[in-house]
């Protein structure tokens, strides 16, 4: 399949996944990069135009390809399109910024920081935005490219002054990843944030965060790394596939077949 043929397929959500342009794509990958960044470029400086046209979906496959290739070229893009106002941002990525954006981002980032942590330190950054960047260190440790005390040592600094102590989702996200990283230098700062109001108890508790601390180091570190959701991209087709905005014929079909069913054992 030439490049052409490929970018057009991924151009516009047409109900089904376009398996045969990403396996291209993946052998083409040389090729096609150069056009994945385009693609990922025009979607940033293009936006409000591409929401308004509706359907739109290159971006999404360029995000997921380039991080499957390990191509730090997009990390200052996915970051620049990560800081997209957030109702543009929303209808242009949906569930795509708490699903996905983490992963892409240390898929991307090269280990590189800088660009993360301004998502993350900017208060007018969507805040679903700046909990996927505060995902994104966890995966990079679980990934080997930066360690644990490194990323502990900078969740100190946020919860230190960094960030602004008034409740958000980045505070449920930060103590949240700050357990999952095992909490003990943090728990001090977990508790004051816990009392102060910061952290949503629907989403975690401070006993949530004592519990992790008791099963130990080992334990707590061990499960980190056997969570699915703490990975890199390696495969879009796994990644994409299943969505169900692929998958929507099928489910009226089949809906259609269970309401079908239903009419004829009443008649």
């Amino acid at each position: 399949m030439e490049t052409t043929a490929i970018l057009h397929q991924f151009e516009r959500n047409t109900g089904r996944f376009a398996l045969a342009a990403v396996e291209a794509a993946v052998e083409r990958r040389e090729e096609v990069t150069p056009e994945l960044l385009r693609i990922l470029e025009d979607a940033v400086n293009g936006a409000a135009q591409l929401e308004a046209e509706g359907h739109y979906m290159a971006h999404l496959y360029a995000m997921f390809l380039l991080a499957q290739f390990r191509e730090t070229r997009a990390y200052p893009l996915v970051v620049r399109l990560a800081s997209l106002p957030g109702d543009l941002l929303d209808s242009l990525c949906g569930d795509f910024i708490t699903e996905d954006l983490g992963a892409v981002l240390a898929s991307v980032c090269g280990g590189e920081l800088a660009g993360i942590q301004s998502l993350i330190e900017n208060e007018a950054t969507n805040e679903w935005v700046r909990g996927a960047a505060l995902s994104s260190l966890v995966t990079l440790v679980v990934a080997g490219q930066k360690s644990r005390d490194e990323i502990v040592s900078y969740f100190a600094r946020l919860f230190r002054g960094k960030l602004v102590r008034q409740w958000s989702q980045v505070w449920d996200a930060l103590v949240s990843y700050s357990s999952e990283l095992y909490p003990a230098e943090l728990l001090d700062d977990i508790e004051r944030a816990c009392e102060e109001g910061l952290v949503d108890p629907g989403y975690i508790r401070f006993d949530h965060v004592k519990r992790d601390l008791s099963m130990g180091k080992e334990r707590i570190l061990a499960r980190l790394i056997d969570n699915p959701h703490r990975h890199l991209v390696n495969d879009t087709v796994a990644e994409m596939g299943w969505w169900a905005c692929f998958h929507e014929d099928r489910a009226r079909k089949a809906a259609h077949a269970v309401s079908d069913s239903k009419l004829d054992i009443t008649s």
